[in-house]
């Protein structure tokens, strides 16, 4: 069953708007869509959902604020609710190409979240008859295709995702759709044919590294990595740090997140992998002040990472009610993680509180 959700039919706007607004209020509203836009980048879903609400309401830009609520709710893990914003935003005419190809996509992509790999097959066949798809619409294509165990139409569309677009981050992409289906042999030669391009540069030299970590290949993964650190790569001394800590060679790991540290002004990730460091080694309280450090300026996505981290650090303690409280604030700002809600659950019987 949908949720309810308080907007305006989109015949309604331009008389109420010719009744209540003063002059002024289109200013007021644009202003309004483009804080929305902001928060909605830097990943703070809250504020921009009740932003185009409100710009929904003025009757501003509506179609775009209707997509943009839709994609703050499929945020928050509400995508049915997504799926009826982006409903409305289809109902309009004129919208233009570009637009109604961006709905169909995160339509599609909201229904693969529920389950509803048809109604997304659906969308796709549209997004087919509105011409020429780039990289990311195949890669859907094959995703959804996937999800309905139609492999081969799936192949064609990956290698037509591949084809328009031959980086790693593709190949990692399409690799990660095959694994969620337990088909890793069919994404691994994704990610051997994107390493037939010779390396020439520090990022070169990373993301032949990224994929030989997706690869499970350490050794080569250290080595290309510490050639892009050598060539002057901060990213790469991250994912240096994670090839340690799979190896369980914290010393090494380490090291990687302090030099880190050192280079970045922001260092929230290098923060979160010295916790990660302590986590493997037994050393809670120093997990937890590492913590603590990389909060004080990290983004968004950052703060996710720390904040699960730190549950992990309570439950390691054994204190699973303190780690019961941080797993509700962390679900609080980041409801659609799946890993949390499991970790809930599981908290909520060791602690006896069920709600």
């Amino acid at each position: 069953m949908k949720k309810n959700i308080r907007i305006l039919a989109p015949a309604f706007g331009i008389a109420m708007l010719t009744a209540l607004c003063f002059s002024g209020c289109g200013n007021k509203y644009k202003e309004i869509y483009e804080q929305a836009e902001k928060d909605l980048d830097q990943g703070m879903y809250d504020f921009a959902l009740d932003e185009f609400r409100q710009t929904i309401e003025g009757n501003y830009n509506v179609p775009q604020s209707y997509r943009g609520a839709g994609v703050a709710s499929m945020k928050r893990g509400e995508y049915e609710t997504a799926i009826e914003y982006f409903d409305y935003a289809l109902g309009y005419e004129k919208l233009g190409t570009s637009l109604e190809k961006d709905l169909l996509d995160y339509r599609a992509t909201a229904n693969l979240k529920l389950g509803n790999a048809s109604e997304a097959m659906s969308d796709c066949q549209k997004l087919l008859s509105l011409g020429s798809l780039n990289q990311d619409e195949y890669f859907l294509l094959g995703k959804v295709a996937l999800e309905l165990d139609s492999y081969d139409e799936a192949a064609d569309y990956f290698q037509k995702s591949f084809a328009e677009n031959t980086d790693h981050d593709t190949a990692i992409e399409i690799y990660q759709a095959y694994v969620e289906k337990g088909m890793e042999a069919d994404g691994t030669a994704y990610l051997e044919a994107s390493l037939n391009t010779s390396p020439k540069t520090a990022e070169d030299y990373y993301d032949r590294g990224r994929v030989y970590y997706y690869m499970d290949d350490y050794n080569q993964a250290q080595q290309e990595l510490i050639t892009a650190v050598n060539q002057g790569s901060t990213e790469a001394m991250l994912l240096l740090g994670s090839v340690y800590l799979a190896r369980n060679d914290t010393s090494n790991a380490r090291a990687m997140y302090l030099q880190y540290v050192s280079e970045e002004g922001n260092a929230a990730k290098g923060y979160n992998g010295l916790a990660m460091c302590d986590i493997e080694d037994g050393n809670y309280s120093s997990a937890l002040q590492n913590i603590q450090m990389g909060l004080e300026n990290a983004s968004t996505s950052e703060m996710q990472d720390l904040m699960f981290n730190e549950i992990v650090v309570y439950e390691k303690q054994l204190d699973f009610t303190t780690a019961l409280q941080k797993t509700e604030s962390y679900l609080n700002l980041f409801p659609a993680d799946e890993a949390a809600k499991k970790e809930l659950t599981f908290l909520q019987s060791r602690t006896g509180i069920i709600q």
